[in-house]
């Protein structure tokens, strides 16, 4: 059974960073496509960051410069590290993982994954 567990939400001031974690059990991250996604309150969905090893990933343009994804294999686990963050980054913020590697940047547009974490909550205070 496949588990993507994450961690690392909470709430901090304009300006501040935080860090999620993203730890999966039953499936190699390394697979395929992995991605960060985020729901606001009364948003949908959006990407926010999704990478396959090995190559560059991509980012929503609101993100760019902040953001980063890195993923550790050794341990099969997914990051997030978020730095000035803004209270427009307030959500709860999904992992998401799938073994097909091809359309990696198509499958952040359209949130296509096979795995998915519960969420964990970020809040960004002004």
């Amino acid at each position: 059974q496949v588990q993507l567990v994450e961690s690392g939400g909470g709430s901090v001031e304009t300006g501040g960073s935080l860090r999620l974690s993203c730890a999966a059990s039953g499936y190699s991250l390394n697979t395929g496509c992995m991605a960060w996604i985020r729901q606001g309150p009364g948003q949908k969905r959006e990407g926010v960051t999704a990478m396959i090893e090995d190559k560059r990933p991509v980012h929503h343009n609101t993100v760019k410069g902040r953001f980063t994804i890195s993923l550790d294999s050794s341990n099969n686990t997914l990051y997030l590290e978020m730095n000035s963050l803004k209270p427009e980054d307030t959500a709860v913020y999904y992992c998401a993982a799938d073994p097909r590697r091809e359309y990696c940047n198509t499958r952040l547009l359209l949130l296509d994954y096979t795995y998915w974490g519960q969420g964990t909550q970020v809040s960004v205070s002004s």
